[in-house]
């Protein structure tokens, strides 16, 4: 387990302004994010942790998802710059990359699995130490540069799936309460077969969400829509 020191960790923001956040967007129109082209189509994604859930494509209220994603896309053009230059450098991409071609022919289950074990051996810091400020989305290659939280795990493991073919519909990066805890976490849920599978940085091993019982998800996100997750 990576979060083994739940004292130093802290929310993303209070459970109360997300909940404020979330209802507003609610009563929003709907502007998704101007983001790559991706066909819309009906996910049929299990209950996460047995909540019912309400979709909207107002992605403006999550900034820090939208830069996530935004610098992942922008990051591309690292693969013409030299290994000594800046912070994040072609050599960042070519690691990042190389994993993602040994993993591209094995089965979806199996890229599952691998996805979850390579960004696990990450190291877990929190924002604060990494960036110095509160809270922090990086992108897969800030990632794999200067490790990260447990958001950063989860948008990693996000990407390399979709990296690997994955469709958007089939992920959510998943923010919710850890009620052992009490404290706020993030992870990945992906959509295998009708299984809502979890991929987190507390967990060496994928598990299915119906064996975690101490889960109460918030909102969950990807490229197309965001949830929120009511009991």
């Amino acid at each position: 387990m990576r979060c083994e020191r739940p004292a130093i960790r802290r929310p993303f923001l209070s459970l109360g302004r997300i909940a404020r956040n979330a209802r507003c967007a609610l009563l929003a129109a709907g502007l998704a994010w101007a983001g790559p082209a991706v066909a819309a189509v009906s996910d049929g994604f299990p209950p996460i942790f047995g909540t019912r859930e309400s979709q909207s494509a107002t992605l403006s209220l999550f900034p820090k998802w939208q830069g996530a994603v935004t610098r992942t896309i922008d990051e591309s053009r690292l693969a013409d710059e030299p290994c000594e230059s800046g912070i994040f450098n072609r050599c960042h991409l070519r690691e990042w990359m190389a994993f993602i071609r040994e993993n591209r022919g094995r089965d979806r289950r199996a890229q599952i699995d691998a996805v979850n074990s390579y960004m696990n051996d990450k190291r877990y810091i929190i924002d604060p130490v990494n960036w110095g400020i509160p809270d922090y989305w990086a992108s897969p290659l800030q990632f794999m540069m200067r490790n990260g939280d447990c958001e950063d795990y989860a948008i990693a493991k996000y990407f390399s799936l979709r990296a690997l073919g994955f469709h958007p519909s089939s992920l959510r990066v998943v923010v919710l309460q850890d009620m052992n805890l009490r404290v706020a976490h993030a992870i990945l849920v992906v959509n295998f077969g009708g299984q809502a599978l979890v991929l987190d940085n507390q967990v060496r091993s994928v598990v299915e969400a119906s064996a975690i019982h101490h889960y109460r998800p918030i909102y969950s996100i990807n490229e197309q829509y965001w949830w929120l997750h009511r009991m």
